[in-house]
């Protein structure tokens, strides 16, 4: 995992992303900048890993994150995959390479996409 940088560094006056969002793994882009907003809401994300993994939903580790940038159309995102339902969530993996969860859906709620910070790096 990178080290995390200023969130003065990554979020605008307007609570919008300043950095293109991309995949740790593959580097492949998955926000434009400006298309994201900051959000505080602590989520739980199982551990990274390959997408058919994480959709048995099996596995309870991961981590409680808090720090995500929100996204209220799924087309916003350049390049984002879903995991099968898990529950009532899909979790967001890169497109590319399949790692993730790098963010988090409910189905209750069509409009809200979560992207952890932590889980994606920034250019």
């Amino acid at each position: 995992m990178e080290p995390a940088e200023p969130l003065n560094d990554l979020v605008s006056a307007e609570g919008r992303n300043r950095k293109a969002v991309l995949c740790q793994r593959c580097g492949s882009r998955v926000l434009q900048p400006g298309t994201a907003l900051f959000s505080r809401r602590q989520l739980f994300l199982p551990s990274m890993r390959k997408k058919p993994a994480l959709a048995d939903g099996s596995n309870p580790d991961g981590d409680l994150l808090q720090e995500h940038w929100l996204v209220d159309d799924m087309f916003i995102f350049e390049n984002v995959g879903f995991t099968k339902d898990v529950g009532n969530i899909k979790f967001l993996v890169c497109a590319d390479c399949e790692i993730g969860p790098i963010g988090w859906h409910c189905l209750d709620d069509k409009n809200s996409f979560y992207v952890a910070l932590e889980r994606v790096s920034h250019e």
